[in-house]
Order: C-alpha cells, then structure tokens, then sequence
C-alpha cells in the first residue's frame, strides 16, 4: 500500500527529515534549512547559565557553522529575558561572532514598555544598543516611557488683596 500524503502523514514526514538533516546541518559547512519552531542562541556557553539566553521562533531557520551565522524567515519572534527584550520582524539574522542581531522587515521592539519601530534594526548584544533604520521615505519611530522624577507641585495659595 502506498502512503498518502495527508496532513498528518507530512508532518511526520517533515519531522523525520528533520531529524535526518539536523546531524548535516550541525557538522555540515553549508547553510541547510532547518524546520524548527525554536532555537537557542547564546554568545557563550556560560552566559546560558546566567540566563541570557535568547529565544528566536521562525517559520524557517538556517544555520551555517562555517560562519556563525543563523539566519531566521518568516514571522520572527525574538524573545530575550535577560534584559526584558521582545521583537518580531519578518527576518532575523545572528550574528554569533560579533554578538549582533540584524532584524528586517517591519521590526517592532519591545523593551521594559519602550518600543521601537522601523525597516531594519540592528541589535548590539554586548552593548546593550539599538540602531534603527526606515522604510524609505519613512521615518523610524521610538516610543519611550519617562518617569515624573520632580515631585508634584503643591498649588501656591491665591493672592490676599491689599485694603
């Protein structure tokens, strides 16, 4: 009997690819798509244990060993705990060597109630630094939150009318 190509039957059958293309890509020189949900990056063993890690969600993630890179397509969702980061885009990529995340497509950014928004954002993980870029003829857009550091003023009693 033949099998059929239900969607049941391709789900399993994308996941045992997976698990027959995963061992090429982690040894292999050359960028072979990957079909996960869920990777991790981290720019250091020990950092992971610090919890710094980010989380990069995707339809499609390719990763070269070659270079560091991973490169990530398809409605991104970066999620870095650490230093309270959320971002979505429509591509990421990591740059493991250098520490950095270059993210494009309609990226928004997230951080402690602040928001970012342009074409192409760059992240610098060891400086904790944002470097945005717009669509052309567009501008980029940042949304921050200010605390009322001065106390509020009390209201000055009105005036006594001299007689």
């Amino acid at each position: 009997m033949k099998p059929s190509f239900q969607p049941n039957n391709l789900k399993l059958r994308q996941r045992l690819s997976l698990a027959l293309m995963l061992p090429v890509t982690l040894v292999g020189a050359i960028a072979t798509p990957i079909y996960l949900n869920t990777a991790q990056a981290q720019t250091a063993p020990a950092q992971a244990d610090n919890g710094r890690a980010i989380t990069l969600r995707s339809d499609v993630q390719e990763a070269n060993s070659e270079t560091g890179v991973v490169t990530a397509r398809g409605n991104v969702q970066i999620n870095y705990p650490a230093r309270q980061i959320q971002a979505t885009a429509a591509q990421a990529q990591y740059f493991s060597r250098e520490a950095r995340i270059v993210l494009t497509g309609n990226v928004y950014v997230l951080q402690e109630g602040n928001s970012l928004r342009g074409e192409t954002i760059t992240y610098l993980i060891d400086e904790g630094r944002f470097v945005a870029l717009p669509k052309e003829e567009q501008q980029v857009e940042s949304i921050y939150i200010v605390s009322d550091q001065e106390p509020t003023p009390t209201p000055i009693a009105p005036a006594v009318p001299t007689p």
